[in-house]
């Protein structure tokens, strides 16, 4: 079998993920309105993954000596069946995320992502191909000290625990 007939039939799961590229708002490039992201692979990874008939790119090494940067590009659409985006922030809190939400993703500072990539093999115009599209996501973004600190104190639309005519 010739390597462009392989599709991937399989939902791919990467935890520790590196975020690149970063377009959760789908606002980065005037000809293209997509929610996207790319995710590092490791070369080894890369292969694997390249061998099954996903799209994965590579960029030159930076640098003499470097190996060359992998990853696979997938798209966030919010269709029939949207993905499910949690962001954990801090120790006790955690929001899942919808098209109005999803772009604090773009400039927060990821301190994990774990993902489930699904593919989508396409037959348009003559044209095959395999797209790579976000089924689900945690974030844990980073905190700083004063955010641990106050992470107890509820937030403003949250119930408070007193009757505002008292």
């Amino acid at each position: 079998m010739n390597k462009t007939e392989k599709r991937p039939i399989n939902k791919i799961t990467i935890e520790n993920a590196r975020l690149i590229f970063r377009d959760f708002t789908g606002e980065r490039n005037r000809f293209n309105s997509d929610r996207t992201f790319g995710v590092v692979l490791d070369p080894d990874q890369a292969d694997l993954l390249e061998d099954e008939g996903w799209n994965v790119k590579r960029l030159p090494p930076r640098e003499e000596g470097d190996e060359p940067l992998c990853f696979l590009s997938v798209k966030v659409v919010f269709g029939k069946v949207p993905p499910k985006i949690v962001l954990i922030n801090g120790k006790r809190r955690k929001q899942t995320l919808d098209p109005s939400t999803i772009g604090i993703l773009d400039w927060v500072q990821i301190e994990k992502a774990d993902l489930i990539i699904r593919p989508y093999n396409y037959d348009f115009a003559g044209h095959t191909g395999t797209k790579a599209y976000l089924s689900s996501m945690y974030v844990t973004k980073s905190t700083d000290t004063l955010e641990d600190k106050y992470a107890d104190i509820p937030d403003e639309d949250e119930d408070m625990p007193w009757n505002e005519n008292d």
